[in-house]
């Protein structure tokens, strides 16, 4: 990318000016480049001179004219310009921008990938919701945030793997179990109490009808077998719901299976012969403490249940020692947020760097019909499902608002918003802009317009050059995304793409009586296509050809 050539560019001159003794042999800050919002100056700005300012008790200007007089212009650069109070700006020439249509249109939909990972293996876990219920749109958030990490990453040159861990066992299916064997007990007419804790949810009715419309009368007295059959009818929603929603998985980890296959005792005895466990007050303890936590956290209670706590190290433990993934990501709710840094404690216990484990938490989620909050469902009277949503406003829509919002930030979702086809709605704008160029597209192949060799130079307009400059950004923007597991940066770039394809498409017409024009034009606007496309792919969106 031309953005690290210019990096190197600034460091190199860094170096030769502290040789000449221009500048300093203070620390060398990193050095980052910035986009200016004004296009004027420049197409790149870096404020290293500022940083460099304070170490080396110079003025910052003059630290920038002395980096600048050492740079020798390479062929993409135009000019190199100081601007106060010390930044310095690059701006490109035209003709290789133009030149970099050619390239979009090369590399097709392998445009923008960037290789980051180099193979490492990858693994990113998302939704893992007990298999209680339905999804509510709060899983909807997560599991949109890990899907589309999971794409970015893949294009950036990991191993990735897609995972949900099906917390099948303890206290919560022990629950579930019981109040599922109630309701098949009260749909068959006897007298049955559901439990305290029990999940009194109408669907829980609803699967046991299911259960006797297949299997009748037989599982009475067979609570533990009714169990798993109405664990399996879950699963089964849960994975239609998520299909439906474009999200999928490579693994499907059970966590009965790390008692089964005994990861469980195995890293029990690990952390008991490295001294992190002890036993106090009837309970079995992981020595937090030890690892810089405010207390000890319990593993086993004095009933000899395990906590959920005592699972997911067997399960981290699988992912990092038996597996060998090199880094996880883990896609939580906002009620998980005290379990992070435990986590990070018992990864490093288990002799891991705890950077090796990142945890992004998704936060709430506000359902609104404009000013009017939405409480509960109207199917179900509780909290409102995912599928609900899905089947109201679609998939697409779903993806890019939930997108829309840093994970670690509470969002409205306005439904009135979300239904409106007009510009309004970024989701309808974005998806317009590629129906747009793929109508163009259309329009050439039916009047057999052959632009294969469309000189790109006379792209010289300062819409198309805008374009252009626009779709080069692509492969910084995912690069920014898999460095940050910050996906939020790509709705925003496609509507950036989409605003500036259609204000190209305003002042310049593309098919027209000038035949060398139209060829260039046109191979501009399937450059377009492919960025926009890559984008909404990425997304897990669609890509419509008309609207």
């Amino acid at each position: 990318m031309i953005k690290d050539e210019i990096t190197i560019l600034l460091k190199e001159a860094a170096l030769e000016a502290q040789r000449r003794d221009l500048l300093p042999p203070v620390t060398m800050p990193d050095i980052v480049l910035e986009r200016p919002q004004n296009p004027e100056h420049g197409d790149y700005a870096s404020t290293l001179p500022l940083k460099l300012a304070r170490s080396a008790r110079m003025n910052p200007l003059t630290i920038a004219q002395n980096l600048v007089s050492l740079i020798q212009l390479p062929d993409e650069i135009d000019s190199i310009a100081v601007a106060s109070p010390g930044f310095i700006n690059f701006s490109l020439k035209s003709d290789w921008l133009t030149k970099q249509v050619e390239g979009i249109v090369s590399a097709g939909e392998r445009y923008g990938d960037v290789d980051l990972g180099k193979g490492a293996k990858v693994q990113v876990e998302f939704v893992s919701v007990n298999p209680t219920g339905p999804l509510h749109v709060g899983h909807g958030r997560g599991a949109i945030l890990g899907s589309t990490l999971a794409n970015v990453l893949a294009s950036s040159g990991y191993d990735v793997a897609r995972e949900y861990y099906i917390n099948d066992a303890g206290g919560q299916m022990d629950a579930f179990h019981r109040s599922l064997y109630a309701r098949y007990q009260q749909a068959l007419g006897i007298d049955a109490q559901m439990p305290s804790e029990g999940y009194f949810g109408e669907y829980m009715m609803d699967i046991a009808r299911e259960i006797i419309a297949e299997e009748g009368e037989k599982l009475s007295g067979k609570p533990a077998e009714l169990g798993k059959i109405g664990v399996a009818k879950v699963m089964k929603t849960i994975k239609s719901d998520l299909e439906a929603l474009g999200v999928s998985f490579d693994v499907w980890f059970s966590e009965n299976s790390l008692f089964e296959q005994g990861q469980y005792d195995r890293v029990m005895a690990f952390l008991k012969e490295r001294g992190y466990i002890s036993e106090k007050e009837g309970a079995v303890w992981f020595a937090s403490t030890a690892l810089g936590e405010d207390k000890d956290n319990v593993l086993v209670r004095s009933d000899g249940a395990p906590t959920y706590f005592a699972t997911d190290i067997a399960y981290h433990y699988n992912k990092f020692i038996e597996r060998g993934f090199s880094r996880v990501i883990n896609i939580w709710g906002a009620d998980h947020q005290g379990h992070v840094s435990r986590m990070k404690a018992v990864v490093s216990a288990l002799g891991i760097d705890p950077e090796r484990l990142q945890i992004i938490i998704s936060q709430m989620v506000t359902l609104k019909r404009g000013e009017i909050t939405l409480r509960a469902s109207k199917r179900t009277g509780e909290i409102i499902i995912l599928r609900e949503l899905v089947d109201e406003v679609g998939p697409d829509v779903c993806r890019f608002f939930f997108l829309s919002h840093s994970a670690d930030s509470q969002m409205d979702f306005d439904l009135e918003l979300a239904k409106r086809h007009s510009a309004d709605n970024p989701v309808y704008y974005v998806q317009y802009g590629h129906a747009r160029i793929a109508s163009i597209l259309r329009l050439a192949q039916e009047r057999g317009i052959d632009y294969k060799e469309g000189n790109v130079s006379l792209l010289t307009g300062d819409s198309e050059l805008a374009l252009i400059r626009k779709m080069l950004q692509l492969p910084e923007v995912l690069e920014l995304v898999a460095s940050t597991l910050e996906p939020h940066h790509l709705p925003y770039y496609a509507l950036d793409v989409a605003t500036t394809f259609h204000n190209f498409y305003e002042k310049c017409r593309v098919i027209s009586s000038d035949e060398a024009l139209t060829s260039a034009r046109l191979k501009l606007v399937e450059a377009a296509q492919i960025v926009l496309a890559k984008t909404l792919v990425l997304m897990g969106m669609t890509a419509p050809e008309k609207m």
